[in-house]
């Protein structure tokens, strides 16, 4: 969420999708029920995106826009090598699929046709993604900060998060779902129907998830490790294996909230389905600010230079 007041020519960092994106405030406006333009009220911001064509400037709510300073940049690179992360993994997929295919076509085919199509497809896509509903989420300033430190510990420090971890993921789940039963939030649609589904997948996003867009390429030869020891490894029981939710915990539980917005973008969720995850993964994340003392990590351990060498082949 955005702290304090925006000024006209103010240099500010501003959510667009789930990344943050350095922009400009060109104007302010206090809307009312009569003059909103976009159906909400109170002050709003029409920025530039650096970079940008001016195509994109638009108005925005403060809740959308940082202040630009050392922890918002911070924040800001966080999230871009969150995506990143996730993009190479869309990537590799995306190239195993295009070599099947070339291998039953003629190569030439395979490039850019003639006429520029290339741009036309980008076209299609964004006009595509524009139709997709869009997932906004609040993530409480505390948990920015503690995304900015476990990124920082990670690719930085060359640290990592002891495992496994207590509570887990499949805790961490269990208790918020106790704890929403218990305090029923009034902004929430039918907990006692809908809370079951949505934690339950959330957990099994959360497994799918984690090896190909939630690590940082240090904390891969940890991962390759864990699985050994507790999926694919030789004393590992058939029937006992267990999933990376049983495993990991809050810190990767955090990086897999703060990409929800990516997944929703490529798939076909409609816009009341994305409503309702949005609102609960926002009631979570309030819900994991509240218990950050005891579900978060306190001490990151210090990899070896062994395993320094191994992550960097």
């Amino acid at each position: 969420m955005s702290t304090g007041v925006f000024a006209p020519n103010e240099r500010v960092l501003c959510y667009h999708g789930p990344l943050v994106y350095e922009a400009k405030v060109l104007k302010m406006e206090h809307w009312d029920e009569l003059n909103t333009k976009l159906g909400s009220v109170g002050p709003h911001y029409f920025v530039h995106y650096k970079g940008w064509k001016q195509t994109w400037d638009e108005w925005v709510q403060p809740s959308r826009l940082l202040k630009f300073n050392e922890t918002n940049i911070a924040l800001q690179k966080a999230l871009q090598a969150q995506a990143s992360a996730a993009a190479s993994s869309s990537s590799a997929s995306a190239a195993k699929g295009a070599n099947k295919s070339a291998s039953a076509k003629d190569p030439a085919r395979l490039g850019r046709k003639d006429g520029g199509t290339r741009g036309t497809k980008r076209g299609r896509e964004e006009d595509d993604s524009s139709k997709r509903p869009e997932m906004r989420l609040n993530v409480p300033e505390s948990l920015k900060v503690l995304l900015v430190d476990d990124w920082e510990a990670v690719t930085k420090n060359n640290q990592l998060v002891s495992l496994p971890r207590t509570p887990n993921v499949v805790a961490l789940l269990e208790e918020f779902k106790q704890y929403v039963l218990a305090e029923k939030p009034s902004h929430l649609k039918d907990p006692p129907v809908l809370l079951p589904t949505i934690v339950a997948g959330l957990q099994t996003y959360f497994d799918r998830a984690l090896g190909a867009n939630l690590l940082y390429r240090f904390e891969r030869p940890q991962y390759a490790e864990i699985r050994k020891k507790y999926v694919t490894g030789p004393t590992v029981i058939v029937g006992q294996e267990k999933e990376m939710s049983a495993i990991y915990g809050a810190e990767h539980l955090l990086r897999m909230l703060v990409s929800l917005p990516q997944m929703v973008a490529s798939s076909h969720m409609d816009a009341e389905s994305v409503g309702l995850v949005r609102d609960y993964a926002n009631e979570l994340m309030v819900y994991m600010a509240k218990e950050a003392q005891r579900i978060f990590i306190h001490e990151y351990e210090s990899a070896s230079v062994a395993y320094q060498n191994i992550s960097r082949s």
